[in-house]
């Protein structure tokens, strides 16, 4: 591609409501372009990022053995009312009327649309298993868009969909996405790690996800480096500490902490250390179980915060208790609450408090703590015991093999065992060998092939702009010849390259704009073009080209005629 011939619109800065470095660097380089809040144009320049990502996704995907459709984004509510997400699915979901007044959705995920295909066209186990995907713009109505594609409304995603006629067979292609996305965001030239995660509102009862590493990333991950353990801090537990509770050594204190609500100014003012202290959560129950509108206490050491989910999971369900229900339930203000004397109130503990001993608390009176506080002595032991909070750097992996160390990342793919939580829904089965009418299993797997795109930025950038792997780069080399239009030398050298590389299949960018020097460098860093050869009189004068890659220090002087082929061993390499 020739830049005479192309469109590049790029800006020196960002615009200031440009929050992360995906979004100003996707708006300087010219890749999107806003139209509505969360909605964006894709320009020539960032839709060859985005369908190169796309490309490589289709060939694994294929090479897995799935087969590719198109279904459609519009779709009739009586297949979400089937399933029971027309409800449940919230303001996310687009819903809209035809001129008929009958209800559709734009779709955010095609679950009930595949499984409405599968339970027409399958009858028999002969037929499966069955793996279907689709490479689809989904719409979710964000109540917050921001941070450019990366929580936008409007998005590309991949979503695929199996269907088994056992668990057995579901766990076996369950493993060979695993193994599909692992190759995929590895050819992407990415840093990303898989890891167990919750279900969350797909439902099912396996789930990894997958993460581009970048100290940006809006999840926290727990790994060992001494073993393959790796999860979502959201799902990671905190094992029971081995140690067993020692025996009370300390009085039962009442002591005056005037304005001191946290843990940490409490700790402070004792000189004790936070992990002496217990912080005591007030909730609501909300499940429609009999218990809901309860109020109940969740414990923490002071220096751990509460795992939501792991706390659903022991708790059903529920919502942090308002001031006045608080101030209601134990005639005490917030930041001054603890268990001792609250009666029949259900208590819950994690395993790290239930260990404790003259430990620190809310004595129910605003202006004070309790201290040397001890469980069986002081107060009665928990009744419920369990992991409720998150892991930390240092707890042990709950494998065995090490310590947890903690990073974040980009959440870019997700895999999912369904199970028969949609086919159930909309009665999808099938004939077993014996005749007997059975519900089909299923898997379902998303890769976010936008989001990777600003992933990727947001791993991959300097002060200078965008540092994109070769795989995904708009262009794999820059030619930036210096006077294309003035000297003949110049414009032969490099057409010539440019021939040698496209004819190689090298995706190259030839800049013969009437441009300074200053302006193209500038503009090949800023939208991250790995490989860039300058052609000039005085390097042709001794036969040879300058080449520099995005990431080198220095650039370097190579033989004309060698430097075709450095450039492919470099793009091998790479």
């Amino acid at each position: 591609m020739r830049t005479s011939r192309f469109f590049l619109s790029t800006l020196k800065e960002a615009p200031s409501d440009a929050e992360i470095i995906s979004h100003q660097l996707m708006l300087r380089a010219g890749m999107i372009k806003r139209l509505a809040g969360g909605i964006y144009t894709w320009m020539p320049i960032g839709l060859r990022v985005m369908r190169k990502v796309e490309k490589i996704v289709r060939e694994e995907m294929d090479r897995s053995g799935a087969i590719e459709l198109s279904m459609p984004a519009v779709q009739p509510a009586e297949l979400w009312q089937e399933s029971g997400r027309w409800d449940k699915y919230g303001p996310e979901l687009l819903r809209c009327k035809d001129r008929h007044q009958r209800d559709f959705v734009i779709g955010p995920t095609h679950e009930e649309v595949i499984t409405d295909v599968v339970r027409k066209e399958v009858k028999s186990y002969r037929q499966l298993p069955l793996h279907f995907y689709q490479v689809q713009v989904k719409f979710r109505d964000e109540i917050r868009p921001r941070f450019g594609i990366m929580r936008g409304r409007e998005f590309l995603m991949k979503d695929g969909y199996s269907f088994h006629s056992s668990f057995a067979d579901l766990q076996r292609e369950y493993r060979n996405m695993f193994d599909t996305y692992t190759r995929i965001f590895t050819r992407l030239g990415l840093k990303f790690r898989a890891v167990a995660a919750d279900t969350g509102s797909i439902g099912g009862t396996g789930s990894h996800e997958f993460h581009v590493l970048a100290e940006s990333g809006e999840d926290a991950l727990a790994y060992c480096p001494d073993s393959g353990f790796a999860a979502n801090v959201e799902l990671a537990e905190a094992l029971a500490p081995s140690e067993p509770r020692a025996a009370a050594s300390a009085a039962l204190e009442r002591v005056a902490t005037p304005g001191r609500t946290r843990c940490e100014d409490v700790a402070a003012l004792l000189a004790l250390p936070l992990t002496r202290t217990v912080k005591a959560i007030a909730i609501v129950l909300t499940s429609a179980t009999g218990a809901s509108g309860q109020f109940a206490l969740i414990l923490l050491r002071g220096d751990h915060n509460l795992n939501e989910i792991k706390a659903q999971k022991t708790v059903g369900d529920f919502r942090f208790a308002r001031d006045d229900e608080i101030q209601t339930a134990l005639g005490c203000q917030p930041g001054y609450i603890g268990p001792l004397g609250v009666g029949a109130l259900p208590v819950f503990a994690d395993r790290s408090v239930a260990v404790m001993s003259d430990f620190v608390c809310g004595a129910n009176e605003a202006g004070f703590h309790l201290v040397g506080v001890n469980f069986g002595r002081d107060l009665a032991e928990p009744a419920i015991i369990a992991d409720l909070r998150n892991v930390i750097a240092g707890d042990p992996s709950p494998d065995g093999e090490g310590r947890l160390e903690l990073c974040r990342g980009i959440e870019v793919g997700h895999i999912f065992q369904l199970r028969t939580k949609y086919a159930e829904a909309l009665k999808c089965s099938f004939l077993d060998e014996g005749g007997h009418s059975r519900i089909m299993e299923m898997g379902c797997y998303g890769i976010g092939v936008t989001r990777i795109v600003g992933a990727a930025i947001e791993q991959g950038h300097d002060e200078r702009g965008i540092v994109f792997p070769a795989a995904i780069a708009p262009f794999e080399v820059c030619i930036v010849p210096m006077g294309y239009a003035k000297s003949d030398a110049v414009k032969a050298a490099a057409d010539a390259l440019y021939a040698e590389l496209t004819g190689a299949g090298i995706d190259v960018l030839l800049d013969d704009r009437n441009e300074r020097p200053g302006v193209m460098f500038a503009e090949m860093e800023l939208i991250g073009v790995p490989h860039r050869v300058v052609v000039g009189d005085r390097g042709l004068a001794q036969g040879k080209l300058e080449y520099k890659g995005r990431l080198d220090a220095e650039s370097q002087m190579l033989p004309v005629a060698e430097v075709g082929q450095f450039l492919k061993g470099r793009l091998c390499a790479g």
